[in-house]
């Protein structure tokens, strides 16, 4: 089932929404809709409970580590080889 959402927009808001929906080729709704599905994706589905289990989860794991100090003068001759990531 479907419902209906109104939004109140002031004039120069809803001028760019209409542009931005114009330059893709869509109605207003169309595009609205679309945003409201990237806004919701970028929002965090678990709470902060879930987020702390995870990172308890990794600390608990035994990761290969070296040296701080050669470590960070392998990074620091990273930074004048010109190498990019």
């Amino acid at each position: 089932m479907a419902k209906r959402l109104q939004v109140i927009l002031k004039d120069p808001d809803y001028r760019e929404i209409q542009r931005a929906a114009r330059s893709r080729d869509m109605s207003v709704a169309e595009w609205v809709r679309q945003a409201l599905v990237v806004a919701r994706q970028r929002q965090p589905v678990e709470g902060v409970g879930k987020k702390l289990e995870v990172i308890r989860a990794a600390a608990r794991l035994d990761y290969p580590t070296g040296d701080i100090d050669r470590i960070l003068a392998e990074i620091e001759r990273g930074y004048g080889s010109g190498a990019h990531p």
